[in-house]
């Protein structure tokens, strides 16, 4: 691995001059400027601070970039993260999601060492786009009370809203409600084509914060949750000294969870990439990277990371042509907390509300989910519900396993079926074809299979015991079958003593190579005959 890091970097910096630094440079202000209000936005849906998704992004920026799988992935706090971070931040505190980050990081390595990168390609996309639209609502849920300006009560998102309504707590600032819905407006209206230029975010954040400065709104701000530090390593941190072993039994299922959503958010993040960019991400190298820079990140204070596809597709269309496009917006990201922590300690709570909750209807992948619904693929739109509702009850981990259990089903089910029509021969069609017609096919039926052959269809093949009673000759045509399990095999087996037993002759043709396999390990062709076997029905009878 460390070999072919090597070489992709000698590759990746070959020819590298002035011009492509000056792309990098200005890509990675571009990054930065998208970057800075997000950062800012996940640290606070997450439960943390604004502190702690910035330095997150600084970390990520510099460390996953510098050994990510590809030059093009930018990292830092998402809104997929977040919401698995709500309800950790709620149960175990800070301490516990810095102990849970490491601990996912681990797992990453692992996960990269083992090459286990491709585990991705197993889940359906629309258990993708299940959990993403799952997130998103989560994220938006989770973003009321700042937009709103109230103080909601329970530890999931649904609990929060709820008490809104059970619990008396729904005053809302209506200052803060106006700046909020200022900021949506904005970015739905923002120009694309501007937006290419400067995010519409970033401008929506420093007008609302300049009109919270001027006008001395009593809103609540940045300010009210945690300063903006000037220094990138966080009081709050992990500490070795403050380490309990006993947590770690508390934090295996959280710390799964938020090494799943990073391989499965960095992984597909380097797919689309890979397709914007015609370079491939190398899977395993770029699970390392995620792991390395999600153990270092809870060292300085920071929270999960994992790669985002907004910055990492504003980084390609600004023209970035290496990986120092991430090690430059990180820089940038640096020096902006260290000079403007006093500015961005008046940004208001709702504007960043604002930001996010766009961004969650954003997240969602409508092409897919209009192409779902229009469609009427109802075995999608199983999937891609049944995985959002789990994700908004339950949790990542727990989601995607329910979703790639339905689609296991569905899948089982769908090729369970398998398609048997029984007919008798049909003498007239074979007249005037060559060879000698055997008087045992007078009688004799053919069963046409179609499908798999697997554990959920074996009683239809105990049926054609049935189908061929009174035959002098059984065909069996398996052209149509690609697959057969143990079960499949065992029935036919049955089937095949059973039609001896009754003197029915049993022949079988256009048996594939992967069937052919397992009926001669389940000895059905010993019992058969080889010689018994061939290619078409019509060369079974006539010889």
């Amino acid at each position: 691995m460390i070999k072919k890091y090597v070489s992709d970097l000698k590759e990746e910096f070959s020819g590298y001059n002035g011009k492509k630094f000056a792309k990098d440079l200005m890509a990675g202000v571009t990054v930065a400027a998208v970057a800075l209000p997000l950062a800012l936005a996940f640290g606070v849906s997450s439960g943390a601070t604004p502190a702690a998704g910035l330095i997150t992004a600084i970390v990520s920026g510099i460390v996953i970039s510098l050994l990510g799988g590809a030059f093009y992935q930018i990292s830092g706090p998402t809104g997929a993260m977040a919401a698995i971070l709500m309800s950790l931040v709620a149960q175990h505190g800070m301490a516990g999601v810095f102990t849970a980050t490491i601990m996912a990081g681990i797992i990453l390595v692992l996960a990269g060492v083992f090459k286990l990168g491709k585990l991705t390609a197993f889940i359906p996309m629309p258990v993708i786009a299940g959990f993403t639209s799952g997130i998103a609502v989560i994220i938006a849920l989770g973003q009321l009370d700042n937009f709103f300006g109230v103080k909601s009560v329970g530890d999931s998102a649904i609990e929060k809203l709820l008490s809104y309504f059970t619990k008396g707590v729904f005053t809302p600032d209506w200052a803060a409600v106006i700046i909020g819905a200022a900021v949506m407006v904005f970015m739905f209206v923002f120009p694309k084509k501007w937006n290419a230029v400067v995010p519409a975010s970033l401008i929506a954040i420093i007008i609302a914060t300049a009109v919270v400065m001027i006008g001395k709104l009593d809103v609540p701000s940045v300010s009210s949750i945690g300063a903006i530090p000037s220094s990138p390593i966080l009081k709050e941190r992990f500490s070795f000294s403050n380490f309990e072993i006993s947590q770690v039994k508390d934090l295996i299922s959280p710390a799964i969870s938020i090494a799943a959503l990073g391989m499965v958010e960095s992984l597909l993040c380097g797919a689309s990439a890979g397709r914007m960019t015609g370079v491939h991400l190398d899977n395993d190298r770029e699970l390392v990277a995620q792991g390395i820079g999600n153990i270092l990140s809870p060292l300085l204070g920071g929270i999960p990371a994992t790669a985002a596809i907004a910055r990492t597709s504003v980084a390609i269309k600004s023209g970035a042509q290496t990986r120092l496009v991430g090690i430059f917006h990180a820089i940038i990201l640096l020096i902006s907390m260290l000079v403007l922590g006093p500015v961005m300690s008046n940004i208001p709570l709702s504007a960043l509300a604002g930001v996010l909750i766009v961004t969650a209807f954003r997240m969602n992948e409508w092409h897919t989910i209009k192409y779902m619904f229009s469609h009427k693929f109802k075995g999608a739109i199983t999937k891609f519900l049944v995985t959002m509702i789990a994700t908004i009850v339950f949790d990542l981990t727990v989601a995607i396993l329910i979703g790639v259990l339905v689609a296991l089903v569905l899948l089982v089910g769908r090729i369970s079926k398998l398609h048997v029509k029984i007919e008798n021969v049909e003498h007239e069609r074979l007249e005037g074809r060559e060879g000698i017609f055997d008087p045992v096919f007078e009688n004799a039926k053919v069963a046409v299979l179609s499908g798999s052959v697997i554990f959920p269809n074996t009683n239809q093949v105990e049926d054609l015991a049935q189908g061929f009673e009174g035959a002098s000759a059984a065909i069996i045509s398996m052209r149509g079958v690609s697959y057969m399990d143990i079960s499949g095999a065992q029935a036919f087996a049955e089937l095949v003593e059973a039609l001896q037993k009754k003197e029915v002759k049993v022949f079988f043709s256009g048996v594939s190579e992967d069937v052919m396999k397992m009926m001669e390990r389940s000895d059905i062709v010993k019992t058969v005959g080889a010689e018994n076997f061939y290619g078409r029905v019509d060369q079974v009878i006539l010889k």
